[in-house]
């Protein structure tokens, strides 16, 4: 399997996944991305270079997005001077699922982001999602805090505020690396 950066070619896809794992999470009773991802801000990302396909000869695997940016809100003015990575929209296909894919799209990610001086990976995950969660805390992420204020509408409850982050180190992702940036090692 190989890691490319998305073309705008792949908008469609990264829609579809959206959706597939919605309608995933909806059966496990979880409400996570049940509003659609407006299209036009998922194509600004692919076009500032930090969305990430995974592909198995002509199938799209997993995606993951990482930016240099945090979220408005998450993380305070000293760890915003921190140098970090931050993961989004990290998605793997169910036909994928079990095979520990999103795991090594996070080694992945850990590598880049050590690559590029980063001293931090880290991520916000639906406050409501325990067991996506357990899932980061598996992959070796430590809980930093639930952030549970001033991120949705009107000054209510923000819904993906569970934020964590684990050291930015080159480990083993078994991918090859196909992206423009060639500290992604592994």
């Amino acid at each position: 399997m190989r890691v490319e950066t998305a073309e705008p070619a792949d908008l469609d896809r990264l829609l579809a996944f959206r959706t597939e794992a919605a309608g995933w999470l909806s059966a496990l009773g979880s409400d996570q991305w049940s509003r659609p991802y407006p299209a036009d801000k998922l194509l600004a990302t692919i076009q500032a270079g930090t969305v990430f396909m995974l592909r198995d000869g002509e199938m799209t695997a997993g995606t993951i997005t990482l930016t240099p940016e945090a979220e408005d809100g998450l993380w305070t003015p000293a760890e915003l001077r921190e140098p970090a990575r931050y993961v989004n929209k990290l998605t793997v296909s169910r036909a994928y699922a079990g095979q520990d894919i999103g795991g090594r799209l996070l080694n992945w990610a850990s590598n880049r982001a050590a690559g590029e001086g980063a001293q931090w990976l880290r991520l916000d995950a639906w406050t409501t999602n325990e067991r996506l969660q357990r899932y980061y805390v598996d992959h070796g992420f430590t809980h930093v805090r639930t952030v549970r204020e001033g991120g949705a509408v009107n000054g209510g409850p923000r819904v993906s505020g569970w934020i964590a982050q684990r050291p930015a180190t080159i480990t083993t992702h078994g991918f090859d690396d196909r992206t423009s940036v060639e500290s992604a090692l592994g």
